[in-house]
């Protein structure tokens, strides 16, 4: 079948690449991809939020199956849009249909959603401008850290974990009264902070069954030791070495099936991927306790750049079953393997970044995977930078540190004027498993 996905980073170029390997698949699409994609697939020069341009795509070249990669065009409604059309409400949309996607698109109805269904979450309340003040003052009743974050959708920068009080209620009147991030922080929740070590795990479901993909961790400060500003995230390691087989139970029995289930009781029709953003806290037995920290309706990036590589299913099998609503009936085969990547990034982000550095080296690199997140092509066919994430790397071994170390060796095969990585991806899982 003809397939089109949606996207143009380094997550699009993961699943594009499992996708193209598919036997169903007969010709890929990639709206608007970037110069890695080419090799999956065609791209196609459309926006992700030109819902009619793209509906006009599907028909116009026998598409049966749009799998849409991030989450904008999502909490927009593109599902909705299909369904809507009577010539499109046949294609296999893989992604949730906009009351599904509050689940990423409204921090506050996230948060109501797991209180609704007993999901272990952080306490919290949500302010908006006439309640400046009652948020401010909420701030006092909390000890620090102090957690603010964004109702709506901020490009993965509406999160903000400060130290001191005065601080923090500088920062919400900025949120709320000067619009920091825009409609984004309209609201804002104020939730308390919660200590223990962060991890993603991934579902695939079709609204009733659900399939649990390999969990990751990813590094989200652009400096060494998990320092500096926030950024869309800095490398991936996938699996996670303490969610061992007991830590993954309680992540399906407390949460996991509580969330499908409760998607149901709610009549919510989600057929796509659920991101789990979990804090894992150690307990008064000590062990380790998962409460969630986000939802969101996509695959993570980079985190899907460590976890596709290890799926040895065909992932459009599993996409069918998902629109059918027989998952339950799909295998899902995952590879035993490490996986490790690390993403490149221009100089200057994740402020203002170069734009059109010539990418040097790639031809130099033998082992492991090459995905491309911020490129595009010239006349000449020379790969030039074209964003903050240019690329990333991932290699696979029997353990974490074989994989580290490969993908180090790849990031520094590659150059460009600036280039930047960290050398620390994955160190800390390192140390947490020689003290254990």
């Amino acid at each position: 079948m003809n397939i089109l996905l949606i996207g143009s980073g380094g997550r699009e170029h993961a699943i594009a690449a499992k996708i193209a390997a598919s036997k169903k698949c007969s010709q890929l699409y990639i709206a608007p991809g970037n110069a890695g994609t080419t090799e999956c697939g065609t791209n196609v020069n459309l926006k992700v939020d030109d819902f009619e341009g793209i509906g006009k795509f599907v028909v116009d070249n026998d598409v049966k199956m749009v799998v849409v990669g991030p989450e904008a065009p999502l909490v927009a409604g593109i599902a909705d849009f299909f369904a809507s059309k009577e010539q499109l409400r046949n294609i296999m949309v893989i992604g949730p249909r906009a009351d599904g996607a509050r689940l990423e698109g409204s921090k506050d109805f996230a948060k109501q959603f797991m209180q609704r269904h007993r999901i272990p979450t952080a306490a919290y309340k949500t302010f908006n401008k006439s309640t400046l003040k009652e948020g401010q003052k909420f701030l006092t009743t909390l000890k620090p850290p102090f957690v603010l974050k964004a109702d709506g959708l901020a490009a993965g920068k509406g999160v903000l974990i400060i130290e001191k009080l005065k601080e923090a209620q500088k920062e919400l009147k900025a949120m709320l009264e000067e619009e920091k991030f825009g409609a984004a922080s309209s609201n804002v929740v104020i939730e308390e902070y919660l200590s223990g070590i962060e991890l993603s795990v991934f579902v695939l479901t079709d609204g009733k069954h659900y399939k649990i993909l390999p969990s990751a961790k990813d590094y989200k400060r652009i400096g060494e030791g998990d320092t500096g500003l926030n950024t869309g995230g800095m490398g991936s390691v996938s699996p996670v070495p303490f969610a061992d087989k007991a830590f993954m139970q309680k992540v399906e029995q407390r949460i996991v099936a509580p969330t499908v289930k409760g998607l149901q009781k709610e009549n919510i029709n989600y057929k796509g991927f659920i991101f789990v953003g979990l804090m894992a806290v150690t307990g008064a037995d000590g062990s380790l306790d998962p409460y969630v920290i986000e939802y969101n309706v996509r695959m993570g990036d980079p985190e899907t750049e460590s976890v596709f590589p290890r799926i040895k299913s065909d992932v459009v099998e599993l996409f069918e079953a998902v629109w059918n609503g027989n998952l339950n009936t799909a295998t899902l085969s995952i590879d035993e393997r490490t996986a490790a990547c690390v993403m490149l990034t221009a100089e200057g982000y994740p402020e203002s970044y170069r734009k059109g550095d010539a990418i040097n080296g790639l031809e130099k690199v033998k082992e492991g995977i090459i995905f491309h997140a911020g490129t595009k092509m010239n006349d000449k066919g020379k790969i030039l930078t074209n964003g903050g994430r240019v690329l990333c790397v991932t290699s696979m071994a029997d353990n974490l540190p074989a994989a580290l170390l490969k993908s180090l060796q790849m990031a520094e095969t590659i150059k460009w004027k600036g280039r930047y990585y960290r050398h620390d991806i994955g160190q800390d899982l390192l140390k947490r498993i020689i003290e254990n």
